[in-house]
């Protein structure tokens, strides 16, 4: 892994920290202008729809597991496991797109509850 991959991969560890910890002024300034977010549930909305819709307004996780964590050139898989404060636990894959070192584009792939 070079540099720019570390430095990535380094991004989605502080990304998933503050979600966790529901602090989005910390992930705002590491988005582009132009970001979009998709999942099954959203598709490619803006940075603004993101943070109002995406966003816990309470703490619903106790921990995010992530279990692996792969940079390939401008994108970083990352898989994980989200445990609720309420009980249950899920996994998903994002698929996270760089341009530089800011997050372009973040794509969810909803796994399994466990």
């Amino acid at each position: 892994m070079n540099s720019l991959e570390n430095v990535r991969c380094d991004i989605v560890r502080r990304l998933f920290a503050a979600y966790l910890a529901q602090h989005p002024d910390i992930v705002d300034p590491m988005l582009t202008r132009n970001f979009t977010f998709s999942s099954p549930r959203d598709d490619h909305i803006d940075r603004r729809s993101y943070f109002e819709q995406c966003w816990p307004k309470e703490k619903i996780f106790r921990d995010i597991h992530i279990e692996h964590l792969v940079a390939d050139g401008d994108d970083v898989i990352v898989s994980y496991r989200a445990e609720k404060i309420a009980g249950g636990s899920f996994r998903n894959v994002e698929m996270i797109h760089f341009a530089g070192d800011r997050i372009a584009e973040v794509n969810v792939y909803f796994g399994r509850s466990i």
